[in-house]
C-alpha cells in the first residue's frame, strides 16, 4: 500500500511539472501568449506616441515562483526607445508585482512614447525575460506589437492664416457746398444786395470751377426755403413756398448765369417753420438761457405751444428776435457734387511715382491692390510715417508676415495701441502661433472674430489633437488644412472634395494619402508621383507609414 502511494505522489509531481513547466520552459514557449495593441498601426498625437497592449497568458503557463520583466521597446529608424519594465510575478512570489494566476489571465497596460525624428518608421517590441531565482532567462524573441508611427497630422500648416486691416477708401466721394441769401421778416422778395454777397460770389465761383475739374461734377442742386418759427403756421407755410419761388428764380437768372451754365438736375423745397435751424442756432449761442430755451423744444413738440413758452421769457425772446431769428428767414442753395477719386491702376501708378501726395485711406487701399508684400511693406511703413495709425501698423506687421519676417512683424504689431482689435489679435496670435506658443496664440486668437482666427484656432486644435473640433472650424475654408482635418477625421469623402481640383505638391500628397487608405494604389501613386516634385514630401513618402501598403 505504501509503495502504490509513493507512485501516485511521484505521477502527481510529475503532472504538475509538465502543467506548469519550467521557468526555462516559459522562455521556450513564448508562441502560446495571445498579444495586441490598440491601435494596430501607431500614431502620433501632439506629439505622443500611445499604444493599450494586452498580453494575454494561457492556463498553465505562468510559473508560480516565476517573474516576468516586460520591457515595451519603440524601435525606430536611428534609435530605440524603453519604458520602465512591467513586472509580473506568479502566484507563489512574494513581491508586489502584478500577479498572473496559473490558471491564466490577461494584462493590460498603456505605454506613451514622445515623438522624436524617426519614429515614422518604427515598431513596438516587448522584450520579455523570466526571473527565476538568480537566473535570468530571455524569451526568445521579443515581441512585435504594433508597427508605427502615423504622422499625418504633422502635415499642418502652421505658417496661419492672415488679414489685412480695412480701409475706407471711396470711388466716388460725395461733397456739398452752398450759400444762402436771408430775407427781411415776412418778405419773399430777394433784395439785389443778397445776391452780390461774398458768401454767392464764392458759391458762383466754386459752380464755375466745377466745369474744368475733371474729378468732380455736379450731380444735382437744390433750393431749401424756410420761414421762422414765429408767428402763425398757415401764414409760415404760404410764405416758405413764395420764398422757395423767388429763390428758384433768383437761381435761374442770377447766381447760375450763362457764364455759369451749370447743367444739373434742381430740385425745390420749402420748410414752413425752421426750428431744427432754430434749436442750432440756439445751441450754438451765447444766450445766457439757451439751455432753458432747449429744454422747451424737448418738451413740447406742438409749435404753437412752443412759440407761446419761448415768448413767455421775455428778455430772453428780445435776443431772439433780434440775433437768432432773422438768420432762419433764408433761403439756402446746395450744390451736390460727386468726386472720383483715383482710379486702382492711378493709385498703383501713383505708390511708384508721387506717393506722397495719397492720404492714409489711399495708402491702404494702394497697399491691398500690390501683389508684391515687399511692395505692401514699403508702402504701409509710408502709411505709418504719415499717418502712424493702428491699421497701418497692423498691415504693417501682416506684410512682413507674409514675407516671414517675424521679428520685424513683432516689432510692427508692437505699436498698436488698440490691443482689443480684431485684425490686431490675429495678427499678434500668428507671431505667437510662429515662436510655437500655442497658449499665447490661442488667446489672441479668441479675441478675434475674423473667419482667420478661426482657421487659427483650428491649427492648434490640430496640434493638439482635437480634430473634430478643427474640421468644424475649418469648415467651408477650402484650405489645405481643411483636407487635412477631414482625413484626421477619417471623412475622405469630405477631404477629396476639398482637393478636388488641387494639383500642387502638397494637396496631391495629401490626395496619395486619402488612394492609399481607399486602397487605391495606382491613384495613389499618381498623386504622390506629383508630390514628390517637393524633395521633402518626396523623403516624406519614404518613411510614411500610410503608403506601407502601397510599396
Amino acid at each position: 500500500m505504501k509503495r502504490i502511494f509513493n507512485v501516485l505522489m511521484i505521477a502527481a509531481v510529475g503532472m504538475l511539472i509538465s502543467s506548469c513547466g519550467s521557468p526555462k520552459k516559459m522562455a521556450e514557449s513564448a508562441e502560446q501568449l495571445s498579444v495586441s495593441c490598440n491601435p494596430q498601426v501607431l500614431e502620433v498625437v501632439a506629439g505622443n506616441i500611445k499604444a493599450d497592449v494586452s498580453v494575454t497568458f494561457p492556463a498553465d503557463f505562468f510559473h508560480p515562483k516565476a517573474i516576468v520583466e516586460v520591457v515595451p521597446v519603440l524601435v525606430y529608424n536611428g534609435g530605440e526607445v524603453a519604458l520602465d519594465p512591467v513586472m509580473l510575478q506568479g502566484e507563489d512570489v512574494t513581491e508586489n508585482y502584478e500577479m498572473v494566476p496559473e490558471a491564466g489571465g490577461t494584462v493590460n497596460k498603456t505605454f506613451e512614447y514622445q515623438y522624436a525624428e524617426g519614429m515614422e518608421k518604427s515598431h513596438l517590441e516587448l522584450r520579455m525575460t523570466v526571473i527565476h531565482k538568480d537566473k535570468r532567462i530571455p524569451f526568445t524573441a521579443p515581441y512585435k506589437v504594433a508597427d508605427g508611427a502615423n504622422t499625418t497630422y504633422m502635415l499642418v500648416k502652421t505658417a496661419g492664416s492672415l488679414a489685412y486691416a480695412p480701409d475706407a477708401y471711396q470711388a466716388i466721394i460725395p461733397e456739398q457746398n452752398e450759400a444762402q441769401i436771408l430775407y427781411l421778416i415776412n418778405s419773399a422778395t430777394v433784395r439785389p444786395s443778397q445776391l452780390k454777397s461774398d458768401e454767392i460770389k464764392a458759391f458762383q465761383d466754386f459752380l464755375a470751377s466745377i466745369k474744368a475739374d475733371e474729378r468732380r461734377e455736379i450731380v444735382s442742386t437744390e433750393i431749401v426755403a424756410y420761414a421762422s418759427p414765429d408767428g402763425k403756421e398757415d401764414f409760415n407755410a404760404e410764405l416758405s413756398a413764395r420764398r422757395a419761388k423767388t429763390a428758384s428764380d433768383a437761381f435761374n437768372k442770377k447766381i447760375n448765369n450763362k457764364d455759369i451754365a451749370v447743367e444739373a438736375n434742381v430740385s425745390t423745397s420749402n420748410v414752413d417753420e425752421d426750428w431744427d435751424g432754430f434749436k442750432e442756432l440756439v445751441s450754438n449761442s451765447n444766450i445766457e438761457d439757451k439751455d432753458l430755451i432747449l429744454r422747451v423744444l424737448e418738451m413740447y413738440s406742438d409749435p404753437a405751444v412752443r412759440e407761446r413758452e419761448i415768448k413767455n421769457m421775455s428778455a430772453v425772446y428780445t435776443t431772439l428776435k433780434d440775433d437768432i431769428l432773422p438768420e432762419l428767414r433764408r433761403a439756402r442753395f446746395i450744390a451736390n457734387v460727386e468726386f472720383t477719386n483715383y482710379s486702382n491702376d492711378e493709385l498703383v501708378a501713383l505708390v511708384n511715382d508721387n506717393i506722397e501726395i495719397l492720404d492714409e485711406e489711399a495708402l491702404l487701399r494702394a497697399g491691398s491692390l500690390l501683389e508684391d508684400a515687399n511692395q505692401k511693406v514699403t508702402v504701409y511703413q509710408k502709411a505709418v510715417e504719415k499717418f502712424n495709425s493702428d491699421r497701418a501698423k497692423i498691415n504693417l506687421g501682416v506684410a512682413y508676415l507674409t514675407l516671414g519676417k517675424d521679428a520685424d512683424a513683432e516689432k510692427a504689431l508692437a505699436g498698436v495701441s488698440d490691443k482689443n482689435c480684431t485684425y490686431y489679435n490675429n495678427a499678434a496670435g500668428v507671431v505667437a502661433l510662429r515662436k510655437g506658443n500655442n497658449d499665447a496664440a490661442v488667446a489672441a486668437f479668441k479675441k478675434s472674430d475674423l473667419k482667420e482666427a478661426q482657421y487659427n484656432l483650428a491649427v492648434v486644435d490640430i496640434l493638439n489633437g482635437n480634430y473634430t473640433d478643427a474640421a468644424a472650424k475649418l469648415n467651408g475654408a477650402g484650405s489645405f488644412n481643411e483636407a487635412l482635418s477631414d482625413i484626421l477625421t477619417n471623412d475622405l469623402a469630405s477631404a477629396s472634395k476639398v482637393l478636388a481640383n488641387a494639383n500642387c505638391a502638397c494637396k496631391s500628397y495629401l490626395k496619395a494619402i486619402i488612394a492609399a487608405r481607399q486602397g487605391n494604389a495606382d491613384d495613389a501613386k499618381a498623386a504622390l508621383e506629383i508630390a514628390s516634385k517637393d524633395e521633402a514630401l518626396a523623403a516624406r513618402a519614404e518613411n510614411d507609414i500610410e503608403f506601407a501598403k502601397i510599396r
